[in-house]
């Protein structure tokens, strides 16, 4: 019997056909669904879900999920269950592999434990509501993605299991790093590897007793990065339905990731009521790898955004709290060398003894050979991820991946029923990856932030280069909850966070390390100055905020180059359109072009080939532009005996370089030169790749200009041979905490993954110009702005 709660929501609902305008309606039966249910669509493609249970609402947000995004959430599940090959064919066997290293193998009893009471039935419900629209699918009752047709694939059912064991589509570090910067060190970087990378606390780094940093081989990262990396088509033999085609792998962790949220109290609000801004920032595509979704069910509202092959939310509100993430960049893993020898086979030396590796051998289905036979080993640590016999050496990594509660953004669902500060307090608690900063906003007027992970906890070593895997280096556990940064009610009125370094002042990292590689303060600092700038903020100020486009960086390397004398030609060109700039990074912006183009290709480069040696030059090749600037600024010592004669020497090559490049690209007037002409976003899925070339058009979203950078609070971040946007921020959300229809978001290209609806980009315009859509919440809003209907029945 339906609750009385359940009968009031659904009775009211067929009011929705007194909308004013016309609206689409349709009727499906749904097997597998309790009770009555239905799918509002509102004008942005923003899907409200109405069922008469939890089990229900979770079930529907399953079925819509694969209804907007069936072919995105199919590929993230066999790329993480290391399924593609039985799909797509050989070419992503070791692929495939490499994700199994990466599986959650502990026991489901233990994971599951780690989650809110009833997190299994909510999961198996989602699971169940997907395979529910595959079978639909099946039966010719909804229609197959075209994805599918051009791949000569088929979508694979989901289980509870499956969604929370799949880890490597979560952010953890640092493992890569630790890899390049033992390599960096065998050339003899030690001395320069703050500037290669900047580290924060400062610290320099320790190598630690026992390792041979030579001993890094430059491949050892290689089933890592298969592991984690994006699927593109490009590359990789596939035998399709409508001909020969190509797949490659893309790695993910070359985009910029990051974010930025704040939440700012009543007092400080113009609306009397707090506000929680949030606009993570992860790699574009097509679809968005995020959905924003409505939920509404007796006993649970929620709305936001979150990954679409997972139940719930990662980010957004419920009836009485809002939640918002940023990465909080805590070292989250660590590589181990361990000694093998060939008259120990099948062993690795641990604490004095010989240790048999755990070999998990399994049947990995290839499409046109059948079933190969893998071997997946492991040692106490970890997966090992490279074994080298004739140096006798293999190589393991250990990450919070493998503790159970680890399953990436699920401990969100602490946040589904929060009511008050000691519900968030719960989830912070309890959260494992990726590492966050949680800021939290309720209508009790509480308003704070919290940093939260799974922090291992390292005592004599620093988490920077690998480890002896000799039981010298071990984790004693995490880092206690309670002892990571917080702040709630603070005076000034609101809390920020965009990834910076923000351990509590103080912190004694060299007695208990959590990281010590952030990212630079450019985007916070302006933040912090706009959040500053007025005694009462309002909700466009929030907007406002979230798509500035202005750089401290910026400024500050033009300030650099205001300082350098003596240069001529075209340095002293380029020195005098960037002296006194202020960093703003508008499309129409000259300085912006070419101080995009010094820092990318230029700075780097001349100052490598001023201060190292040619064997270390390559690791400069994305050295930190924020420890560059401050070297230079600061004529700092390790720089020579004569700082700033190098200093004069790299600005003025790297400029006159810049200006070169920028008159090749932009043309030889300056004064038409616009940083929207090179930096622009123009995306497509990867399954266009496979499209016949008349097809192709119809994938695409863009070009479009696009202001901003890496280093702006509107992140706009490029990556390769060219200028193109690849990441950034592609929701952005402003809550107005308790008046919940005037919150604001934006979600680009659009909601939908299919390339014929009109919600597949309409949201790519507005979001490029800095626009947001209504983010309703309440049935009234909802009713008013009803694009289309699906009444669901059992």
């Amino acid at each position: 019997m339906l609750k009385p709660s359940a009968i009031r929501l659904l009775a009211a609902l067929p009011l929705l056909a007194a909308a004013p305008h016309a609206m689409a309606q349709e009727a499906r039966r749904l097997e597998g669904l309790a009770a009555p249910a239905r799918i509002v669509v509102d004008h942005w493609g923003i899907a409200h879900i109405y069922a008469a249970s939890t089990h229900d609402a979770f079930f529907v947000q399953g079925y819509n999920a694969a209804r907007d995004r069936l072919w995105q959430i199919d590929l993230w599940r066999k790329r993480g269950l290391g399924r593609l090959a039985e799909s797509f064919g050989p070419g992503f066997a070791e692929k495939d592999r490499a994700a199994r290293l990466f599986l959650y193998r502990g026991g489901m009893g233990r994971e599951w434990a780690a989650y809110p009471a009833g997190a299994q039935a909510m999961t198996q419900a989602f699971a169940d509501g997907v395979n529910a629209y595959i079978a639909q699918v099946e039966a010719g009752k909804a229609p197959l993605p075209r994805e599918f047709t051009l791949t000569g694939t088929k979508p694979e059912r989901f289980t509870a299991e499956d969604i929370v064991r799949i880890r490597s589509h979560t952010l953890v570090s640092n493992a890569a790093s630790e890899a390049t910067r033992a390599r960096a060190i065998c050339k003899g970087s030690l001395k320069w590897e703050n500037l290669r990378r900047f580290l924060s606390p400062a610290h320099e780094p320790v190598v630690p007793k026992g390792l041979d940093p030579c001993a890094v081989p430059e491949k050892l990262m290689r089933d890592y990065v298969l592991a984690t990396g994006d699927v593109s088509f490009d590359g990789v033999k596939l035998a399709s339905a409508e001909g020969n085609v190509t797949l490659a792998l893309r790695n993910i962790n070359e985009q910029g990731e990051g974010s930025n949220n704040w939440v700012v109290d009543a007092a400080h609000s113009q609306t009397g009521r707090p506000i929680l801004a949030n606009d993570p920032h992860r790699g574009h595509g097509v679809p968005s790898l995020r959905y924003v979704v409505d939920i509404n069910a007796p006993g649970l509202h929620i709305a936001g955004a979150g990954e679409p092959a997972l139940p719930g939310l990662t980010f957004g509100h419920n009836e009485v709290a809002a939640w918002g993430i940023t990465i909080f960049y805590a070292d989250q893993e660590d590589l181990y060398v361990y000694k093998i020898s060939k008259d120990h086979p099948g062993a690795y030396f641990y604490k004095g003894a010989w240790t048999p590796f755990e070999v998990d051998r399994q049947p990995l289905a290839v499409k046109g050979e059948g079933a190969r036979q893998i071997e997946l080993k492991f040692t106490r640590h970890g997966p090992v991820i490279y074994e080298d016999a004739e140096k006798g050496l293999a190589f393991a990594m250990r990450t919070v991946w493998s503790e159970p509660g680890a399953s990436g953004y699920f401990n969100a669902a602490w946040m589904f029923g929060a009511t008050q500060w000691n519900d968030f307090e719960i989830a912070h608690q309890r959260w494992g990856a990726p590492p966050l900063n949680l800021v939290y906003a309720d209508t009790h007027g509480d308003i704070g932030w919290r940093a939260s992970a799974f922090v291992p906890r390292r005592k004599g070593w620093d988490g920077l280069m690998p480890v002896p895997g000799d039981g010298r280096y071990e984790w004693q556990g995490m880092v206690k909850p309670d002892d990571l940064p917080m702040i709630k009610n603070p005076a000034r009125g609101w809390v920020a966070t965009a990834n910076q370094m923000n351990l509590d002042k103080g912190y004694d990292s060299n007695k208990q390390p959590i990281g010590y590689e952030w990212v630079d303060r450019s985007r916070i600092d302006r933040i912090e100055t706009l959040l500053s700038a007025k005694p009462k903020l309002s909700l466009a100020d929030m907007e406002a905020i979230q798509t500035d486009v202005t750089s401290p960086l910026a400024a500050r390397s033009a300030a650099l180059v205001g300082n350098v004398g003596g240069l001529s030609g075209d340095a002293a060109r380029a020195a005098a359109l960037l002296r006194g700039w202020n960093g703003y990074e508008g499309v129409d912006s000259a300085q912006a072009a070419l101080y995009e183009i010094w820092i990318a290709r230029h700075l780097r480069k001349a100052l490598a080939e001023a201060v190292v040696s040619p064997d270390l030059q390559p690791f400069f090749a994305d050295a930190s532009i924020p420890g560059v600037i401050d070297w230079l600024a600061a004529l700092d010592p390790r720089l020579g005996s004569d700082p700033a004669a190098v200093r004069d020497k790299v600005v003025g090559l790297s400029l006159a370089g810049a200006w070169a490049e920028a008159t090749k690209l932009l043309g030889p007037d300056p004064k038409a030169w616009r940083w929207g002409d090179l930096h622009r976003a123009d995306w497509a899925p990867a399954a266009a790749r496979v499209a016949p070339a008349l097809e192709k058009p119809q994938w695409s979203v863009g070009p479009l200009q696009i202001a901003g950078s890496g280093s702006t609070p509107a992140a706009a971040t490029y990556r390769g041979a060219g200028f193109g946007v690849m990441a950034g921020a592609s929701v952005r959300m402003v809550l107005d905490v308790g008046a919940w229809d005037n919150s604001r978001i934006i979600n680009t290209p659009g909601q939908s993954g299919d390339p014929q609806s009109p919600h597949y980009r309409d949201l790519f315009p507005r979001w490029a110009a800095g626009q947001y859509v209504p983010f309703l919440f309440s049935e009234a809003a909802v009713k008013a702005n009803a694009e289309s209907v699906i009444e669901l029945t059992p």
